[in-house]
């Protein structure tokens, strides 16, 4: 009896990606690993956890002109132009090296990271995506108003004399560093949404 030839499924691509939070100064960066079939939905939690945000806003996708987000978003009524479901999205539908696009978290703050796509690699056997390669600095605490809001922060913490220096780190709590990342603890966040 003779077997039948099944086709190879297509190999999995993955996608290099660096995220850079905009205005940040030294900036607030991460490279991470995601597999090419990720929707924007899904880069959306990615990107939340690789960051260090708590995903307590709303946000967007800017890419082409086009704007995706949250089905959701049209439920409360909001008054906005044309918005596509992040759901129905790939990265590889994006194209390949050196695409580039805006992802917006929490329109009170505003904070606009540039998104880019460096390269596309074959996977490495063994290892479970998406992952994080590297990154500099922490993410800003959430709610504390936006890139000036954060410089005015960062600058009382570092003034002892300033007037706001005592209520911003209680508020921040003592084991905030601006200029601490941690590699592991991301991806260990990150492996809960491996699956």
């Amino acid at each position: 009896m003779a077997l039948k030839a099944v086709a190879k499924a297509p190999k999995a691509t993955i996608f290099q990606i660096r995220i850079t939070l905009l205005g940040t100064k030294p900036e607030v960066w991460r490279r991470i690993e995601v597999n090419g079939k990720t929707t924007l939905v899904k880069l959306h939690h990615i990107i939340q956890r690789a960051m260090g945000w708590d995903d307590y806003h709303l946000h967007e996708f800017r890419i082409r002109g086009q704007r995706y987000g949250a089905p959701e978003r049209k439920a409360l009524g909001l008054p906005e132009s044309p918005l596509h479901d992040e759901s129905g999205l790939r990265l590889e539908e994006l194209g390949g090296d050196a695409v580039r696009f805006s992802y917006i978290y929490d329109f009170g703050d505003t904070w606009e990271h540039e998104v880019q796509i460096e390269g596309v690699v074959p996977p490495e056997p063994g290892v479970r995506y998406p992952r994080c390669r590297a990154g500099e600095r922490a993410c800003p605490p959430e709610d504390c108003g936006g890139i000036w809001g954060y410089a005015e922060l960062l600058a009382a913490l570092r003034d002892p004399k300033h007037p706001r220096h005592k209520g911003y780190r209680e508020w921040v709590g003592k084991e905030f560093e601006a200029e601490r990342f941690d590699l592991e603890a991301v991806n260990h966040s990150l492996l809960r949404l491996r699956g």
